[in-house]
């Protein structure tokens, strides 16, 4: 067997695939692919087809029903626009011809489907009324940054409870925005979240003296959650790098759609049960803290660093995340679950429970 890309136009012919955007087509085109099967194989013996949407793009395929019984579709009939199976469930299949056949993971299409599907009854209701504030939900449609479909299937947006995804579609504002304009101040109250649309931005804090560059973001990299979740005031400085544009939540809105429904706390007793069962310690305090109070097996990333770190950090493994007093941590454990992490903050941090340590306890803020 092998795989080839799939194209647009044969993505067209397939339903329900045929009702998405021709953004969405696009993007679903690049995570496609077209698989060979040669003649007398069953192409679902090896490769089953649980969880997924499979086509007959070419050939004939022989479905052998639980009675014995079998049908033909042959690629390019109306039969072969649905998904192998959905119809007449079957026992096993066989390849007359040579055929291909597209797989479709099933979440990722009902992922695309709902987000598209909200955002055109968005643009409809914008469109019906032209004296509100939010932008044209067509154009989000455009999968680039927060809408991609990385973010919808694996990241924050995935956890989202469906009913908010609605609201946030309402909710976010489009801010144009000039190079070398100043989007939120170090040491400024936090009041908004904001995600690139288009453009780059840079982050800069204060340290002795000296402004010091921390990172670059692009299209679709968030900032302002930290003071957010913390409850504290700007930590960075972040200006454009160039001319662009911002999707902005207010603190509220983020309150409510985003940080409820993504930061989860546990206290030391259900931690220490996550850990016991294979999560990770992750201790987000500078490393003159760690040193002395750290708990049994956790590693150092501090705040600052989490961002870059959830790069090498396990997907598939649980993180029990914890400061001192427990404001670092939420934002931490918070910026982890926007990233498709299974994370949880350690409530009141160390603080707030006697917790074994490796030597004299330490202080230090949070």
């Amino acid at each position: 067997m092998c795989a080839d890309k799939v194209s647009i136009a044969t993505l067209r012919h397939l339903e329900p695939i045929a009702t998405l955007t021709e953004s969405r087509l696009k993007e679903l085109a690049e995570l496609t692919f077209v698989e060979r099967v040669s003649r007398n194989i069953d192409p679902f013996r090896v490769k089953g087809a649980a969880g997924q949407l499979v086509y007959l793009v070419s050939g004939e395929l022989a479905l052998i029903l639980g009675s014995g019984a079998s049908e033909v579709i042959v690629g390019g009939s109306p039969e072969a626009r649905h998904p192998i199976g959905r119809k007449t469930p079957f026992a096993s299949a066989k390849a007359i011809t040579d055929i291909e056949l597209l797989r479709i993971d099933d979440d990722l299409l009902d992922i695309m489907m709902t987000w598209d599907q909200l955002a055109t009854v968005e643009d409809t209701h914008s469109r019906a009324r032209p004296e509100a504030a939010a932008p044209s939900m067509a154009n989000w449609a455009i999968l680039t940054g927060m809408f991609s479909i990385n973010n919808l299937k694996a990241g924050a947006f995935a956890q989202l409870p469906t009913a908010h995804i609605n609201e946030l579609l309402k909710r976010f504002r489009r801010v144009a925005v000039k190079r070398g304009e100043a989007v939120i101040r170090e040491g400024a109250e936090g009041d908004y979240y904001y995600v690139v649309e288009t453009g780059k931005c840079v982050v800069e804090r204060a340290v002795g003296g000296v402004s010091m560059r921390l990172a670059e973001l692009k299209s679709g990299d968030a900032f302002g959650e930290e003071a957010l979740v913390a409850n504290a005031k700007r930590n960075a400085t972040v200006s454009m790098l160039t001319d662009g544009s911002l999707l902005r939540l207010d603190g509220n809105d983020f309150n409510e759609l985003l940080k409820k429904p993504l930061l989860h706390a546990v206290d030391m007793a259900r931690a220490k049960a996550k850990v016991a069962s294979g999560a990770q310690w992750i201790d987000v305090r500078y490393p003159s803290e760690y040193q002395y109070d750290k708990l049994p097996g956790a590693i150092n990333i501090p705040l600052a660093e989490i961002r870059n770190a959830a790069r090498v950090l396990d997907p598939s493994r649980e993180y029990v995340v914890y400061c001192q007093s427990g404001r670092r941590s939420a934002a931490a454990a918070f910026l982890m679950a926007q990233r498709g992490f299974r994370s949880f903050a350690l409530e009141g941090g160390l603080k707030g429970e006697a917790a074994p340590a490796s030597g004299p306890a330490g202080a230090g803020a949070s």
